[in-house]
């Protein structure tokens, strides 16, 4: 009840414009009563994010039931997100110029981000986990982070997608599902695997969230959670 009225009223007077005497005045609660379950707005948005990483989550079942393709699972997850996120796609860019802020708690890097981004990376994680093309090994260990990488890449895009329905999000879905699963089935090749380990110690150094990184100068085991199995690389197509 809060959270769902929190919503409504960032989407109607915007995040930075509704305090959290107004939001427990429309839930019809007492100020200290929205306080005990949500310390501050940063609490209650954070609450959101949980709620879209379950909803995420339960969307992708069917399609990680059904799919051992790589780029088919990829799709089906990415295109799950949209659906869910769908609803709130008009303040989006509400929620966006707080968390674009690096500081900010509402940040998906940040520390207090970290239970909603771990859900999604394991969503990824069973995504590769049930694929039928194995990785390299020492970039399977990272896979997982860097696929949750690729989502927030979308979901920039998709903030500033103004197509109708959000097409060209879906299109950008279609495109790049059967590219990533090329270039993972790719990274197995012998002759690809000195740039493999140096483009995984870069991304680990740089761009994984703080608590992700493996330390720089050390690669990751390749007996880690992410190894994947399955098909040569040589058959795969990249088909959908």
């Amino acid at each position: 009840m809060i959270l769902d009225t929190a919503l409504r009223l960032f989407r109607e007077r915007g995040y930075d414009r509704t305090t959290m005497r107004a939001i427990a005045q429309e839930a019809g609660v007492s100020v200290g009563n929205a306080y005990y379950y949500f310390a501050s707005k940063e609490h209650l948005v954070q609450g959101f994010y949980d709620q879209m990483a379950e909803e995420h989550t339960a969307a992708a079942q069917d399609v990680l039931a059904k799919e051992t393709g790589l780029a088919r699972r990829l799709r089906g997850v990415l295109l799950a997100w949209l659906d869910v996120a769908e609803p709130y796609h008009e303040f989006a860019a509400q929620f966006f110029k707080n968390a674009a802020d690096p500081a900010s708690p509402l940040s998906p890097f940040s520390d207090e981000s970290e239970g909603p981004r771990e859900a999604v990376i394991e969503l990824h994680r069973r995504l590769l986990a049930g694929a039928d093309i194995k990785a390299d090994p020492e970039l399977a260990v990272q896979l997982p982070r860097l696929l949750w990488l690729q989502q927030m890449g979308l979901v920039l895009y998709w903030v500033h997608d103004r197509s109708e329905n959000c097409a060209r999000s879906r299109a950008l879905v279609e495109r790049t599902s059967p590219l990533v699963a090329r270039a993972i089935a790719a990274s197995r090749f012998r002759v690809l695997r000195p740039l493999v380990r140096e483009v995984t110690d870069v991304l680990g150094e740089f761009l994984l969230p703080a608590g992700d990184r493996t330390a720089p100068g050390r690669r990751p085991s390749p007996a880690g959670p992410g190894n994947v199995t399955g098909a040569d690389p040589e058959n795969v197509t990249g088909n959908p």
